[in-house]
């Protein structure tokens, strides 16, 4: 397992893919809440390089017709984390990735201002790998131990800051697994 520790913003072990899409966060914005995302190009398959692409606005529309209607949207994560564990990170930590789009967290708005993002490779109806639930205890634990305003109690599903909007991590995410390792 490569030896994971946050330096400059960066997880270091992680593989570095250089997305465009980000922004400065507001002033005094501050790193307050982690999203849990899930996502799979084509939907429901996995692996290949198609999320990378979607987030470096490299995706073919020519190669699945699902791409098509997506190749065109601005959107990344800080991290994603692969069904085998590797950890790709696209955004610096300080940085505002755009991950959340529309979204509210306790009455606040526009949650990437204030959040880092973490995609799992996967779909709403298929179980989480060990490998996902390690990386992503452990990288939770050193994000809270670098910024300090990030909490346990700070630690939504996309689903929960735009609901009727989006569904992941999905029904098959065990939180209880997830929180059992912080």
């Amino acid at each position: 397992m490569p030896a994971f520790r946050i330096v400059d913003h960066w997880l270091q072990g992680a593989h570095r893919i250089h997305s465009p899409n980000h922004s400065e966060r507001g002033a005094g914005a501050g790193i307050s809440l982690l999203v849990i995302h899930n996502i799979s190009l084509p939907p429901g398959q996995f692996g290949g390089p198609w999320i990378s692409d979607l987030f470096c606005n490299q995706l073919s529309p020519d190669y699945h017709p699902y791409f098509a209607g997506i190749c065109q949207l601005r959107v990344s994560a800080h991290l994603l984390i692969r069904r085998d564990g590797e950890v790709l990170q696209y955004v610096p930590f300080d940085r505002k990735a755009w991950h959340a789009g529309k979204s509210v967290f306790e009455g606040r708005e526009e949650c990437n201002e204030f959040s880092i993002g973490i995609e799992l490779e996967g779909a709403d109806d298929v179980a989480f790998t060990d490998f996902q639930y390690e990386r992503l205890q452990l990288i939770t634990r050193l994000l809270l131990e670098q910024y300090p305003a990030l909490t346990p109690q700070r630690i939504a599903g996309h689903s929960d800051i735009a609901p009727g909007r989006k569904t992941d991590p999905g029904p098959c995410f065990d939180w209880a697994r997830y929180r059992a390792g912080l």
